[in-house]
């Protein structure tokens, strides 16, 4: 089930911003979906086999073991501007083989947030080049949050404000990004919010609780 909120309170509260009329916001929790392939209005499943499984009796969006590709989905609206998106994620090591999972804002080539666990650290990536990083220690086999934010300066023609976060579950999200970046390019910032996973341990990686807010073109 997709929840959309109008207007914005909750998600201005959780930001601690106020938010303008044109952001939308969405919450996939998964529940009510058959299992199979996702709702493509909600979930575009760009490559890799990506379905809604029930484990343990919870509604996620898992991406399967094989191929072992860069299996990605875009989800939500299509942003004009502010994105948000911030998930929880399962997935396990198999001996000396990590998967890789994460995030991404502003289409498939915006910045993606990426968990890079041999190296025990997050990484913000724009068109495949590591930007930034920060240290993570994750845990295999547990639910692990990210979130990636990507959000104008204060004043027309600032650089761009890219934060990341990651915490594991049980633990409170922290108040201060890991990852803190400027961009300066001139970025449009425009594309859908997505989620990302590279089976290499040949394990099942499941998304749940994906939360979106973008803000969108004034119709």
């Amino acid at each position: 089930m997709v929840r959309r909120f109008f207007p914005l309170l909750c998600t201005a509260l959780m930001l601690g911003t106020s938010l303008p009329a044109a952001e939308v916001t969405a919450k996939f929790d998964m529940e009510s979906w058959p299992e199979g392939a996702p709702p493509r209005e909600d979930v575009f499943v760009v490559e890799g086999e990506i379905q809604v499984k029930k484990v343990e009796g919870q509604g996620v969006l898992e991406i399967e073991p094989e191929p072992i590709v860069d299996a990605n989905a875009q989800v939500g609206a299509s942003a004009k501007g502010s994105a948000r998106i911030r998930a929880r994620i399962w997935a396990a090591k198999r001996a000396r083989s990590y998967p890789r999972i994460g995030l991404g804002v502003h289409g498939i080539s915006g910045y993606r947030l990426l968990l890079n666990a041999p190296r025990r650290q997050v990484e913000l990536v724009k068109n495949d080049e590591v930007v930034a990083t920060a240290d993570f220690q994750w845990t295999t086999e547990t639910w692990t949050w990210l979130e990636l934010s990507a959000r104008p300066g204060a004043a027309e023609g600032d650089p761009w404000i890219i934060e990341g976060r990651a915490w594991t579950e049980g633990a409170p999200m922290p108040e201060k990004a890991l990852i803190d970046h400027r961009d300066d390019s001139g970025m449009k910032g425009s594309g859908k919010c997505s989620i990302w996973g590279t089976p290499y341990s040949e394990q099942p990686i499941r998304f749940d609780d994906i939360e979106v807010a973008v803000e969108v073109a004034e119709s």
